[in-house]
């Protein structure tokens, strides 16, 4: 399964308020660094940014984390695993 395939499947669940799970790899822009491989348990898609309110909102998902409750994004080239599954890019 491909990044997009996944993300695809992300918003559908979403949609029907079905939790999945997912591991990324972090990458902070601003502070140009990473803490590793993030897996969270169980999530839904929030609604895209808009570019007004983040310039790159083409290239991140917003979620929440149902465990804890937060709002969090992720860039969309990190994404590594969606419910169990290694992704691939292409």
């Amino acid at each position: 399964m491909t990044v997009y395939e996944a993300i695809k499947q992300m918003r559908d669940l979403s949609k029907k308020g079905e939790p999945f799970s997912f591991t990324f790899a972090s990458y902070s822009k601003t502070k140009d660094t990473s803490d590793g491989n993030i897996h969270v348990s169980r999530a839904l898609l929030r609604k895209r940014d808009s570019d007004a309110n983040n310039q790159y909102a083409d290239c991140q998902e917003s979620y929440t984390n149902l465990d804890t409750g937060e709002p969090r994004r992720f860039w969309q080239c990190c994404l590594l695993v969606f419910n169990g599954q290694t992704l691939t890019i292409s």
